[in-house]
């Protein structure tokens, strides 16, 4: 998204507000937001906004059985709720999406089709930080 995104006003030094540090969608937006200018401090005192991830999810769910009741199907999501606050004031209400994505599952093929979820998953969490980038561009 480089090149497209312009810092809004009020978020010049932003602190990310989230349980997880470690997860995908956490990871990700953070890069791309430090890639595209905007100042990330740690310390929520140095901060002008304050970007809240409140509900940062992901797991799968069976689509689809066989006759003999194996799954054939699965899909994959990711879910988010996030918000931005300037002190009392806020600058984006919370925001929910989840993007879903399914694959076909064959007990012969365990570690491909691991692989696979894992790339989808991927997919999914640079399509949530380009609607996140999209949404607070717009602010």
């Amino acid at each position: 998204m480089q090149g497209g995104f312009t810092v809004p006003t009020g978020m010049e030094r932003t602190y990310i507000a989230a349980e997880d540090h470690y997860s995908l969608f956490y990871r990700e937006l953070r890069r791309q937001l430090q890639a595209n200018g905007m100042r990330l401090v740690d310390d929520p005192t140095e901060s002008n906004a304050t970007l809240s991830i409140h509900i940062d999810r992901t797991d799968q769910r069976v689509l689809s059985v066989s006759a003999r009741n194996v799954p054939t199907e699965y899909e994959v999501y990711y879910s988010i709720e996030y918000s931005v606050d300037s002190g009392e004031e806020s600058l984006l209400t919370r925001q929910f999406i989840t993007q879903t994505r399914d694959y076909t599952y064959d007990e012969t093929l365990v570690l491909g089709k691991a692989h696979e979820e894992q790339l989808l998953r991927e997919a999914i969490v640079n399509d949530l930080v380009r609607i996140v980038l999209k949404q607070l561009g717009t602010m």
